[in-house]
């Protein structure tokens, strides 16, 4: 379905294949002025899943809205990897956080699709952690969420978690103006990360090591051309890459980490 297609169907609320088979029927006027409405929205160039008020993720509908990032395809790889390293780890009760949780697409698609599992998730924003709550409500799935500026005011103790995940900024801020104009219009707290895009990662590797149990691990998304500095922000923080994942664009995307012994 093109975008088009998605927009007319869900302001409509019918299906795809009800679309057209009513193609040929005149709209009702309040229809019409709500495809009116959406369109002069979109041509002002705000996203499409805005205006849409949700999008799909994991196989799972999200409710988004300006408070929070998109949700993009390429998120769904940490997700995977995640569900993969619970099954690796293999019991019951392991522990997973989320840290910048935006619309909680991470850490309620993981609750939806692993049983047993318990999941923090941790953003800054209040405002963000309210559309979250309605998408963990959405999906009668249970998430502790905890407002707090990375671990400031995270309760949990020392090495408490199986598994941190993190879709954290990465964008420059020399690059930020340079962004598509849809783009600029997610907030700004979800996508910039310093002078060198590297901001949060640091904080991470610095921060996270003590609430990760030893032999933990940490998956975290990336931006273009980040892996190597990751790496050794990551390295030097006592953990050690255990693998690497590409994007759909063949760009480097996901990074697995592991907290080393001591």
């Amino acid at each position: 379905m093109n975008e088009a297609e998605l927009l007319f169907s869900q302001v409509l609320g019918v299906s795809h294949t009800q679309m057209y088979l009513r193609r040929r029927q005149p709209l009702a006027p309040d229809a019409s002025l709500r495809i009116a409405a959406a369109l002069r929205r979109r041509i002002a160039g705000e996203p499409l899943h805005y205006i849409l008020g949700n999008i799909e993720f994991m196989g799972l509908d999200f409710k988004v809205g300006p408070s929070v990032l998109i949700p993009r395809q390429e998120t769904e790889l940490l997700v995977e990897e995640a569900l993969a390293l619970i099954r690796r780890i293999n019991r019951f009760g392991i522990r997973v956080l989320d840290l910048g949780t935006g619309s909680g697409c991470i850490a309620v698609s993981v609750a939806k699709l692993a049983a047993g599992v318990q999941i923090d998730a941790i953003d800054i924003s209040d405002k963000a952690l309210e559309v979250a709550r309605l998408n963990a409500l959405r999906h009668k799935v249970a998430v502790n969420f905890i407002e707090s500026d990375l671990f400031e005011s995270c309760s949990s103790g020392a090495g408490s978690y199986d598994i941190i995940l993190s879709n954290p900024p990465y964008v420059r801020a020399s690059e930020i103006d340079g962004l598509p104009s849809e783009v600029k219009r997610e907030p700004r707290l979800a996508l910039e990360a310093g002078m060198d895009g590297l901001f949060f990662y640091r904080r991470i590797a610095r921060e996270s090591r003590p609430y990760l149990r030893e032999g933990g691990y940490l998956g975290l998304e990336m931006g273009f051309g980040q892996r190597t500095e990751v790496e050794a922000i990551f390295e030097e923080a006592g953990f050690r890459g255990v693998k690497f994942i590409r994007d759909y664009h063949g760009i480097g995307r996901v990074i697995i980490l592991q907290r080393k012994a001591g």
